[in-house]
């Protein structure tokens, strides 16, 4: 019962990340009126963000490991904005209205709010 409820915490965490940055963060767009499509659409990106991490992002460490030495880990944005353009356009390709415009800056600094959001809201939800 814990790990399903920390997956759908989670899950929770990061829509309300999305959600705030179409908000804040020009060059995202979520394009519907009615807030039960809103929602919908918020935890189907949630949904789609999570399994592109989840599965590309530790392939893509591993196989660029280099990179990230020779870096310092700040090929880690360029990678990030990469994997939050990957998941706008999958959901483009599911109909959803959400979009990002391109990788600089909205890709880059969505992924960056994205991200430090849904720490700070897991700071605060526990998930355990």
């Amino acid at each position: 019962m814990g790990f399903l409820k920390g997956i759908l915490v989670r899950l929770v965490t990061t829509a309300i990340a999305f959600w705030l940055a179409t908000l804040v963060i020009p060059g995202i767009d979520l394009t519907t009126d009615s807030n039960v499509d809103k929602v919908t659409t918020l935890l189907l990106v949630a949904i789609i963000f999570g399994v592109v991490n989840g599965v590309l992002h530790p392939i893509i460490k591993t196989v660029g490991c280099g990179l990230y030495l020779l870096t310092l880990g700040l090929i880690a944005l360029v990678v990030n904005g990469l994997l939050f353009l990957l998941t706008s356009w999958i959901a483009g390709q599911l109909d959803l209205p959400f979009h990002v415009e391109g990788f600089w800056p909205a890709g880059v600094l969505g992924a960056l709010f994205v991200g430090v959001v849904t720490w700070v809201l897991g700071l605060i939800m526990d998930r355990d």
